[in-house]
């Protein structure tokens, strides 16, 4: 749009033809008539230069300063503070009590994870794990027992002689269960005279010879006792054991004699059977099972009878328990024991050491052993607005510095921006971590301001953010508005008011992508000029 001009003065001539017919005025009534004019044409420019403003809001010359269109680099920043701590850190603290016997590590050491820090006495832990395994044995045989005796085995080879429970009973430990006998082969024990024994040996042929019927069978010397014994009369004998193969009708009733070559014995024995066995129940339970009749022939553990129920399940299930504690028992005291040797949870440098080998520490009243950092990177922690929130992402830039070293610009990056936000009177912020991987003399602790680069615009065609006004509109001077060096504003009714696109911006600067070319001249509130630039025009450099 054009701006408002002046209209031009008439020529002297025109203005002198330009008079008031019939007006005659006398000497001094003209000189007070010529100082009204000038008066009042005094008024009219105080008038003009103070009410009379260009359509796009300019004041008076000096309210306004010129500033040129030029490129720039902008960086969006989004700002904050906050300390610098280790990217991780770790204070050793006791689980247990006890004396330290190790501690082979001092201040300024660098550890690696899993190293040995520190190794207490831990004799009672082992103790407690002796008697925790001892437990567990004991609990486990009791299992394992109880498991054994729902099943009635036999004791050893034989002939079921009777069954005497069945199905349905109830049935206790030591209730009778079945009567077992092995017959097949019986066994002899008689005396001999001292003299006549000491010839005999194991493995000998002997005659044996029924009393009663005379019959003879043969047997084999299976033992020879080395114990003389007073034998009837006085006279000492020893006792020879011989086994005999049953014939079918040897029981235990009958009686007998042995000879061994020409060497007879001295006195007769009835016969043994090599098993009478009744079996007894070893635990409670219901007989839900019999697996033999009377006449089985069963060999060394064939199962006779199985026994079950509620009361057994019940008995079983609780000593399984008893099992599964023990063995928990056993776990936390080894558990306990690991506790005994600490080493280095994270790799880093010793910080602080505050006990030694020798001292007595307590899980309960001491404090931390040591401390250990992690220093490969240093670690900001830093509130986000919620406003800019979606400006952040990983891998941005961060300048950061610090007051306590001053003029150094440390190069850091966003590591991650947390959604868990925490709100205070209305307004959200969000935490966001920063690494610093090269932080020079920064120490863990310091107080340290940070810019998160979140746009760079490199070479942008900008101007100053306050030349912008509402409608994104600029003043442009026209010819005459300035001073012949440029540097100022004399006529400040010949500006166009003219419309611009705009980009980003950095809060001071912002750019244009159309409606001026570089090198033109905008119109900067001089308040704000004067804070940016130098007076002339002259702009400060944006980072």
């Amino acid at each position: 749009m054009e701006a408002t001009k002046i209209p031009e003065q008439e020529a002297p001539q025109q203005a002198r033809k330009r008079r008031i017919p019939g007006l005659k005025l006398s000497k001094k009534q003209k000189k007070w008539a010529k100082r009204g004019i000038i008066l009042a044409a005094a008024a009219a420019a105080v008038f003009w230069f103070t009410h009379r403003a260009p359509a796009g809001g300019a004041g008076p010359a000096g309210q306004y300063a010129p500033d040129t269109v030029q490129r720039r680099d902008l960086r969006v920043k989004v700002s904050g503070t906050g300390t610098v701590t280790p990217i991780e850190s770790y204070y050793l603290k006791p689980l247990v009590t006890g004396e330290v016997l190790e501690a082979p590590f001092e201040v300024g050491d660098r550890v690696e994870k899993g190293q040995l820090l520190y190794r207490l006495d831990a004799r009672d832990a082992e103790m407690s794990i002796q008697q925790a395994e001892l437990s567990v044995r004991q609990a486990q045989k009791s299992y394992d027992d109880m498991v054994a005796n729902l099943t009635v085995r036999a004791g050893g080879a034989g002939v079921v002689q009777q069954v005497l429970v069945q199905r349905g009973d109830l049935v206790s430990p030591g209730t009778p269960i079945a009567e077992i006998a092995d017959t097949s082969t019986l066994t002899l024990t008689v005396p001999f005279h001292s003299a006549d024994a000491r010839q005999l040996h194991a493995g000998q042929n002997a005659q044996v010879t029924l009393a009663g019927t005379l019959e003879t069978l043969n047997g084999t010397v299976e033992s020879v006792s080395t114990a003389d014994l007073v034998g009837a009369g006085g006279a000492l004998v020893r006792q020879v054991k011989v086994r005999v193969s049953n014939p079918g009708a040897l029981t235990a009733a009958n009686a007998a004699t042995v000879q061994v070559g020409d060497i007879a014995c001295a006195g007769s024995a009835n016969f043994e059977e090599a098993l009478r066995q009744t079996v007894v129940a070893q635990a409670s339970g219901e007989v839900t099972g019999v697996s033999v009749t009377a006449g089985s022939a069963v060999s060394a553990g064939s199962a006779l009878v199985s026994l079950g129920g509620s009361s057994a399940e019940s008995s079983l299930e609780d000593m399984s328990i008893a099992l599964e504690n023990a063995r928990l028992s056993l776990q936390r005291a080894q558990d306990v024991l690991e506790n005994y040797t600490i080493t280095a949870p994270i790799s880093g440098t010793v910080i602080e050491k505050n006990i030694k080998a020798g001292d007595n520490v307590n899980n309960i009243e001491s404090g931390a052993l040591a401390v250990i950092y992690d220093l490969s990177y240093l670690k900001l922690e830093m509130n986000i607005s919620e406003l800019d929130l979606s400006k952040l992402q990983e891998g941005q830039t961060v300048d950061i510095t610090a007051d306590a070293i001053p003029g150094e610009v440390f190069q850091g990056v966003v590591d991650r921006v947390s959604i868990n936000g925490t709100t205070t009177n209305g307004f959200t912020t969000y935490p966001a971590t920063i690494l610093l991987e090269d932080y020079g003399d920064l120490n863990p602790g310091m107080n340290v301001s940070a810019d998160i680069i979140v746009e760079q615009m490199e070479n942008a065609l900008s101007i100053p953010a306050a030349a912008v006004q509402r409608g994104d509109t600029v003043l442009v001077p026209l010819e005459g508005c300035l001073s012949p060096d440029g540097t100022s504003v004399i006529d400040p009714t010949r500006v166009e008011e003219r419309t611009v696109t705009l980009g980003g911006g950095d809060g001071e600067y912002v750019e244009i992508t159309s409606g001026l070319n570089e090198g033109d001249t905008v119109l900067v509130p001089a308040q704000v000029q004067g804070g940016m630039d130098a007076p002339g025009g002259g702009s400060v450099t944006v980072s």
